[in-house]
């Protein structure tokens, strides 16, 4: 009777606990708008610390007006940005023929066949290869054309939601010292300068990491932008802007950033005759694209991910390597900062051993 009893309470205890985490599951989908804007507030905040903190220590401003001060420069910036880029990208993206799949698969088609036509001019054979019918029909369109529309939409209506993460921010920098407070009250004793001193190194290192992105993703934008710009090619915003965002994921990101750029290079010029227009501009392309990515990688992403979060190139390499193969492409961009908060944690709480002493020596 007591077996029955121990399994029966087991298996209501079982359910129970299955209950509840799908109502929160549930809740969680619900609310997924506002945990995007605590998110993007919580990043803000970091980003805004530094400029906070330089207020109130060089220009002598209260908390509350450095914070303010903060929030308005930021806000202004933003606002710059939208009043000058949105209105060119929403009206260049509805021109763009990436967005739409019947339109990609006919100028893939196009290009693939003048391309054939080069080879067998200089007696190469293709062999196949460049059939699209071969693969167009194992590659499902609708996937790169849709994450496209999402994006640009996502970009066209950054504004919607502006003034809900800025007010959750001033509060996140205005009331850090209270959080803190707060935390300090609920935290068990023993371990409350360990979790405290964590948070603080955290601030400070992901402070450092996000605006170092944001500073390699203006600079591959300005880059990319250029390029494009030089060798005349159609809707040159647009395509910037997406490719600089493709930086965000390491590694592959600018990979697809490249071939994006080639393909719609090429859709651009098919107008013209292949051999001595579009094929010599798409080269050129590709060969900026392939400069500016070789500065990147050998100037920006050291200074980003090795100096602001301590970390060995080699180290980042395969934490981001382990974060795409475990959880895919939302891995590789969440990696870094995730590996620097175990970090910190792991420092703080089991300094004597061997292996963190080892990856937290630079921390």
């Amino acid at each position: 009777m007591t077996t029955s009893k121990t399994i029966a309470s087991g298996i209501v205890k079982a359910v129970g606990i299955l209950l509840v985490f799908s109502l929160l599951m549930l809740f969680f989908y619900k609310i997924q708008t506002v945990l995007l804007y605590l998110i993007i507030a919580l990043i803000l905040s970091l980003i805004a610390n530094p400029i906070v903190e330089f207020l109130k220590r060089k220009l002598k401003f209260k908390n509350t007006l450095a914070v303010l001060a903060t929030l308005v420069l930021l806000l202004l910036f933003v606002l710059g940005i939208l009043a000058m880029f949105v209105p060119l990208v929403i009206s260049q993206s509805s021109n763009l023929s990436l967005l739409k799949t019947a339109e990609i698969e006919k100028n893939i088609i196009e290009i693939s066949s003048q391309f054939s036509n080069f080879l067998k001019i200089h007696h190469i054979e293709s062999k196949g290869l460049l059939n699209p019918n071969q693969w167009l029909s194992k590659i499902d369109l609708n996937l790169f054309t849709n994450f496209f529309n999402s994006l640009l939409t996502t970009v066209s209506n950054i504004g919607v939601g502006l003034a809900s993460v800025f007010f959750i921010t001033f509060f996140f920098l205005k009331d850090k010292s209270m959080f803190l407070s707060s935390a300090k009250a609920i935290l068990p004793d023993s371990h409350e300068d360990q979790i405290l001193n964590s948070v603080h190194k955290i601030n400070n290192l992901l402070s450092r990491y996000f605006i170092g992105l944001i500073i390699q993703l203006v600079l591959m934008f300005i880059s990319y932008l250029i390029i494009l710009l030089v060798f005349g090619i159609d809707n040159a915003v647009i395509i910037a802007l997406i490719c600089a965002i493709l930086n965000i994921i390491p590694y592959i990101g600018p990979l697809i950033a490249t071939v994006l750029a080639v393909l719609l290079t090429m859709m651009g010029n098919m107008g013209g005759d292949f051999q001595t227009e579009t094929l010599p501009t798409t080269i050129y392309v590709l060969i900026g694209f392939f400069v500016a990515q070789i500065i990147d990688n050998n100037i920006s992403q050291p200074i980003i991910f090795s100096n602001s979060v301590k970390s060995h190139p080699l180290e980042i390499f395969l934490v981001i390597l382990i974060g795409g193969f475990i959880f895919g492409i939302i891995g590789m961009i969440v990696a870094v900062p995730f590996y620097t908060i175990l970090k910190v944690i792991g420092k703080e709480f089991f300094p004597e051993n061997k292996i963190i002493q080892l990856v937290t020596k630079n921390i």
